[in-house]
């Protein structure tokens, strides 16, 4: 993507940490960092972020150099790399025992590996204005009470629809209900429209369903307990998996959507951005992706969130998303959380105006440009609850299962029952 953080992989948790039992003492930064010994009271530390595409690549250098002018004993050691160098690279140094002073996170099971390994800042006393932060925003980094980052984006998925081929469908508002829903499939199936882009190849976006329809069915605090029980194979799991396979047998999908990609000529944003599907179920990134990869739907490009399942625990204002956040080593310098109070409290405005990041300061919504952007916003600020996506709020393994599994019931290689029962193997042997 061009104007937004780089894709839905900066969303994705790391893989493959591994931890060596070292003293606290060894977990401090490079040797570059922290307070240096002479020039009475200078201080430097690293900042790792991956902000090598616009608009994090002009904006975050801009805002860093603005922070060190105003605090000339202050240096910060900037290292910017694409996703997946950085992920590569943050995992070695893991191992090691030996993470930046300030690095990018987006939470969920590997910041908690990191955190319980020791190796990242608790910053609950330190951080006192997360207050004028919003709560969903703050969620993904955050254990049993305790708050380990700071965040700088947040976002969320839903639906993104194209408001002419809803029209050409005799459909006048987006469904309310997965019975709404699986009604409008019907209704663009026989105007001769595709209801919905799906990049099977890639999994991720397929799991998005089935996280849905979970919160929607069991509950959000269920996904919770049976991460913490081990144990998915409840009724409001399978019955997830069902609706899912209501929707499946639909065959709502584009022509050759099991070998779809999701951003590559011809995916998932491709069809959807070409106008060629209705629908896909996709984060705040989408229109972007759309017209990197296919077209601008412009004024015909709609949003609405995950419809509600009739007799289900879950509320329609509970949201599944992600963000990103930068964490602190333990014992990284104060001066670097004065940094990202800067970068976030002060410089929000200069976010949204860059037109890559949502809010995550309480109110800020209003100051949205975009009206589908807005939308997105304002759904969250709304929100009465929040999941991190389930492939990375879980252990690594346990969200590939995850994506694995949804993936082979789309593809009618498993039941809804074989679903849970094998995403309860992955946690157990997690």
């Amino acid at each position: 993507m061009a104007s937004t953080p780089p894709s839905r992989r900066s969303f994705l948790a790391l893989s493959g940490l591994t931890f060596l039992s070292v003293p606290l003492a060894a977990a401090c930064g490079g040797g570059d960092s922290g307070r240096m010994p002479a020039g009475g009271g200078k201080v430097a530390f690293a900042w790792w972020n991956i902000a090598t595409t616009e608009p994090g690549k002009s904006l975050f250098p801009q805002l860093s150099t603005a922070f060190t002018d105003a605090h000339p004993n202050i240096t910060i050691k900037t290292t910017s790399l694409e996703n997946e160098a950085f992920k590569s690279k943050l995992t070695a140094v893991t191992s090691s025992g030996r993470l930046p002073d300030v690095f990018q996170t987006w939470g969920g099971g590997v910041l908690r590996q990191q955190v319980d390994a020791g190796l990242v800042e608790d910053l609950t006393d330190a951080f006192g204005w997360s207050s004028d932060l919003t709560p969903v925003s703050l969620q993904a980094y955050r254990f049993d009470g305790r708050t380990y980052a700071v965040p700088y984006d947040v976002g969320m998925v839903g639906f993104w629809y194209n408001k002419r081929l809803f029209a050409k469908a005799g459909i006048s508002a987006p469904p309310g209900t997965w019975a709404e829903l699986l009604e409008d499939v019907r209704k663009l199936k026989a105007a001769g429209v595709t209801p919905i882009a799906l990049a099977g190849k890639e999994k991720w976006p397929g799991h998005f369903y089935w996280a849905y329809l979970a919160m929607r069915v069991a509950g959000l605090a269920a996904l919770g307990q049976a991460a913490a029980a081990k144990d998915f194979t409840g009724a409001g799991f399978v019955r997830a998996g069902s609706h899912l396979k209501e929707l499946v047998d639909l065959q709502p999908f584009q022509q050759g959507f099991l070998g779809a990609g999701y951003s590559t000529p011809g995916g998932q944003a491709a069809t959807m951005g070409n106008g060629k599907a209705a629908m896909e179920l996709m984060g705040q990134w989408a229109p972007s992706v759309q017209q990197d990869a296919g077209g601008d739907l412009g004024a015909d490009l709609g949003f609405f969130p995950f419809p509600a399942v009739d007799g289900g625990l879950g509320q329609v204002g509970e949201v599944l998303g992600g963000g990103g956040g930068f964490a602190l080593r333990k014992g990284a310098p104060k001066e670097a959380l004065d940094f990202l109070k800067f970068f976030v409290l002060e410089n929000q405005s200069k976010l949204l105006a860059s037109n890559g990041y949502l809010p995550v300061v309480k109110g800020a919504e209003s100051g949205v440009a975009d009206a589908n952007r807005r939308a997105v916003a304002e759904s969250l600020a709304r929100a009465t609850g929040f999941q991190l996506f389930l492939d990375q709020a879980y252990p690594p393994a346990v969200g590939q299962e995850v994506n694995d599994s949804v993936a082979d019931l789309i593809a009618g290689r498993k039941t809804p029952e074989q679903v849970t029962t094998s995403i309860t193997e992955a946690a157990k042997g997690a």
